[in-house]
């Protein structure tokens, strides 16, 4: 690991792997659900217990990976073997959930979630983990994690934009063809992105092995108190962002009665502001602290979100300021937590002495998907509750819309408050994670100066 400035162009190659991560997230996020309700014909509540399946199935798969990521002996480092095998079973996945044939049941989006998932999870824990160790220092990990932000909303630019240009000049057929068109990009990229950022950035060879067994690891793990807050106010954020981002669809074609072609048209312009805001969050966090700036980016989305209980149908372009402002706030939750996470894994190497990236990011890859599958089941479970019907043809009474637009405006607006209070103090600052990072740079050098006086001895 390095204290010195990492170069842009270590930092773009680092980066480029998220470009395709997020250019199949983002219409996962925003259509799948959908999707699947109202163009193929599955019910809302057995959607929302799919998602909740497979995050029992990354109960044992996530924190497997991280430690034996963190185990990983090769020349080519512990990380990148990982990434490489992830992507059989990601690709197949992907071609399966977002291409299905006609008439798939519940079984099959279960069944080909699970392999998907698994090949994220192969890939974003050790992915994760290797921006971790690029740098030590407290500023350097922002522009990392700020570097991988970027590349990432450039991946949720080309997700919105490739459809988009479906829409304007082929006549796109509505989430369907989004599903369609985004699934055959990604399927394209993802072997180009990850294979240049498997080639030009170093991973460096692991050359001890971890004492600390799985369990044992996972133990002290969770008694990392500045961990368990983070995560927490991490998993709180995430859960807001999973129903408010599958609900857009939802809201925009049944409250407002837009067409479908408009929400990737939105989506566009909201992932361009999300990109520039990013170096804004980066300055903001240097000189308030990362904590403090990403629970202003939550005030932002917070203050913007019951806006949309005012408005109606054919009311779309008043909804796209608000969105805007809203999505300069997510600027802040893109860039800033990934960064904090690196920093309080500092404690648990000062504690133990060895670095075990993995096994947190695995629990923060865990706390992600779960975040995400429950924010996603919160939403439709909502919908089922208030009596929406997303089925093909159907006609919504008064009392239905309604439940929607309070369910769009106010659900994430609870949750973000909830974030918001938890990550506004947290202690972990740029000076304390100097000390930290201080005392275990002396112990390795300790250590170093130990092991060439045994190996003279010798």
């Amino acid at each position: 690991m390095s204290r010195q400035p990492l170069n842009n162009r270590t930092l773009f190659f680092y980066g480029l792997a998220d470009v395709p991560v997020m250019l199949a997230i983002i219409p996962m996020s925003l259509y799948m659900n959908k999707f699947y309700a109202t163009d193929v014909g599955i019910d809302l509540a057995d959607l929302a217990g799919i998602l909740l399946l497979a995050r029992i199935f990354d109960l044992i798969t996530d924190p497997l990976v991280g430690y034996l990521s963190d185990h990983t002996k090769t020349r080519w480092g512990r990380r990148k073997p990982w990434i490489l095998a992830s992507l059989p079973f990601l690709m197949m996945g992907i071609y399966k959930i977002f291409l299905p044939e006609p008439g798939v049941d519940i079984w099959y989006v279960a069944g080909w979630l699970l392999v998907m998932w698994l090949g994220w999870t192969m890939l974003m824990i050790p992915y994760y983990a290797w921006g971790a160790e690029l740098s030590t220092d407290y500023d350097e990990r922002t522009r990392v994690t700020a570097w991988r932000a970027a590349m990432g909303s450039f991946g949720m630019v080309l997700s919105i934009g490739i459809p988009l240009l479906a829409v304007l000049f082929f006549d796109l057929e509505g989430i369907a063809g989004i599903m369609r068109i985004t699934g055959i990009a990604v399927l394209i990229l993802i072997p180009i992105a990850v294979g240049m950022t498997l080639f030009m950035v170093e991973d460096k060879p692991h050359t001890g092995v971890p004492a600390i067994q799985m369990f044992d690891g996972l133990l002290i793990m969770m008694r990392n108190g500045l961990f368990r807050r983070l995560i927490f106010a991490f998993m709180l954020s995430s859960l807001g962002m999973a129903v408010l981002m599958p609900m857009n669809a939802f809201y925009i074609v049944s409250v407002l009665e837009a067409p479908e072609k408009y929400l990737p048209i939105l989506m566009f312009f909201t992932s361009i502001i999300s990109l520039f805001a990013i170096p804004m969050w980066v300055k903001v966090s240097e000189r308030v602290g990362k904590h403090r700036a990403w629970a202003i980016g939550l005030m932002v989305v917070l203050v913007v979100s019951p806006t949309y209980l005012f408005l109606g149908p054919g009311q779309f372009l008043l909804m796209v300021p608000f969105a805007l402002v809203s999505a300069i706030g997510i600027g802040a939750f893109q860039a800033l937590p990934n960064s904090m996470k690196a920093d309080v894994i500092d404690i648990d190497t000062a504690r133990t002495g060895e670095n075990r990236a993995a096994m947190f990011f695995s629990a923060w890859s865990l706390a992600t998907k779960a975040a995400g599958s429950i924010g996603g089941s919160l939403g439709l479970y909502a919908l089922s509750f208030i009596g929406f019907d997303a089925g093909p043809g159907a006609v919504n009474t008064p009392e239905a819309i309604m439940g929607l637009k309070y369910s769009y405006a106010l659900m994430p607006a609870v949750i973000f408050v909830l974030a918001g209070l938890v990550v506004w103090n947290y202690p972990l600052t740029k000076v304390r994670q100097k000390r930290i990072r201080d005392a275990i740079d002396r112990r390795d050098a300790r250590r170093l100066a130990a092991a060439e006086v045994q190996a003279r001895v010798a």
